[in-house]
């Protein structure tokens, strides 16, 4: 392993989670939960499987993933967090907050995933904790579901589909992170080509104000 070889916390920190696309794989295990290899390079298109198989292996040694077999029918090895890989979720929900200046044009040739907006839907508040549940369903066109479940005050993630949505979010990736990061308000991202559909108030419950 490349060290810096300085007795710094952030020296430190960096010897093991500074390599090009570690963090993106804690991104994808936080977002994602257990994942298969192939799971994993859909998530980070660009990273060779040779350097991913690298990636994991030094993330286990550091004690940040761990690995097992899973039992059929999946019948593959299955890499997720540990306790102390997990810890690393405020460190990326710190990191997505301050790249929001850097999402304010739209993605271009870059690629997108829904799931990437799994960070800052975590990091919503819900505004109205005495109101009932609620499931909100966000679609970037061209790519899988997220769902937010919102219910007593706590704001859940997963990727997939509800039946039956209080509301949905449909559009450009840019549109839906811009929303969801509180850089631009609701109206002015449907007048500007997002879909609501549902309840709007139930949108609006948890959006940044």
């Amino acid at each position: 392993m490349r060290t810096y070889g300085q007795y710094c916390g952030i020296a430190k920190a960096l010897d093991t989670i500074g390599d090009r696309w570690t963090l993106l794989i804690v991104r994808e295990l936080l977002a994602l939960g257990p994942c298969r290899h192939t799971d994993l390079r859909n998530g980070l298109p660009g990273i060779a499987s040779n350097l991913l198989v690298d990636r994991l292996r030094e993330l286990e040694e550091a004690g940040l993933i761990h690995r097992e077999a899973a039992p059929p029918p999946v019948a593959t090895t299955l890499f997720s967090l540990t306790e102390r890989g997990r810890t690393l979720e405020p460190v990326l929900q710190e990191l997505s907050r301050w790249g929001i200046p850097l999402l304010r044009e739209p993605a271009g040739s870059d690629t997108f995933r829904t799931h990437w907006l799994d960070m800052p839907a975590r990091a919503l508040t819900d505004h109205r904790p005495d109101q009932p549940a609620i499931a909100l369903q966000l679609h970037a066109d061209g790519n899988e579901d997220l769902v937010i479940e919102v219910k007593d005050g706590s704001v859940h993630t997963h990727a997939g589909r509800v039946d039956h949505p209080t509301a949905s979010l449909t559009g450009p990736p840019h549109l839906l992170a811009a929303t969801l990061l509180g850089d631009l308000d609701l109206s002015a991202a449907v007048q500007q080509g997002l879909r609501l559909s549902g309840e709007r108030e139930a949108v609006l419950r948890i959006l940044p104000r």
